[in-house]
């Protein structure tokens, strides 16, 4: 995939027209990236605009005693950068983000982005739906790891993410939520018996998507 191509494959750029997609082309790079490979550290500064154009990277803070936070994964087609002020040439990053398999991303020159689109109010929109985006992520940080009982966690997850909640292992699942491998199973058991979920070779499908809703929604009240 070219890097014209790369960028029409984002709805992120859906809003550019040909000219415009060729002048961001040449400010642009492509480049290829192995799992576990760093692409930024929190609070370091960044002069590019990076795009997921194919894989899975993670957003995870490292508190006082060196243990992983998770926050969210990133998906293709997505943001990679967190925007902390488009007035700014350069951006400072909230957390680190690893990718988690080989993946490509399109990097994009901030400064000449900057000059070049969001200084002519091109493409602001889709910045401050990106905002709002990330903000909803970390509102629902603050749930699972403040708010949340476990319940309301697991459900959240498979609610919001089955297809990363099945390919995970039980034990990785129960690192993010932060609870134990055995109490994940008892509320995996719990859903299962009322019906909500069900579980076949260790797959989880779901019954009832209202009530696994509800679950994690009443849990905010």
């Amino acid at each position: 995939m070219s890097i014209k191509e790369s960028i029409t494959s984002i709805d992120f750029f859906s809003s550019l027209n040909e000219e415009q997609i060729e002048q961001l082309s040449s400010i642009s790079t492509l480049q290829s990236y192995s799992k576990e490979y760093i692409m930024h550290y929190e609070r370091k500064e960044s002069e590019s605009l990076l795009f997921l154009i194919h894989g899975l990277a993670k957003s995870y803070k490292i508190d006082k005693h060196d243990n992983e936070i998770f926050l969210y994964y990133i998906y293709k087609d997505s943001l990679l950068s967190e925007i902390s002020d488009i007035n700014s040439n350069t951006l400072l990053s909230f957390s680190n983000i690893e990718i988690v398999e080989d993946s490509k991303i399109l990097s994009i020159n901030y400064k000449k982005f900057n000059e070049y689109f969001l200084k002519k109010n091109l493409l602001c929109l889709e910045f401050a739906s990106e905002v709002i985006k990330r903000s909803e992520q970390l509102q629902n940080l603050v749930n699972r790891e403040f708010i949340f009982d476990s319940v309301a966690k697991v459900a959240m997850m498979i609610f919001s993410d089955l297809g990363m909640f099945n390919k995970l292992k039980r034990h990785d699942i129960a690192l993010i939520l932060h609870i134990q491998p055995a109490t994940l199973s008892r509320v995996l058991n719990r859903l299962k018996r009322n019906k909500i979920i069900d579980i076949m070779q260790g797959k989880v499908t779901i019954i009832d998507p209202l009530a696994l809703e509800k679950i994690y929604l009443d849990s905010r009240n």
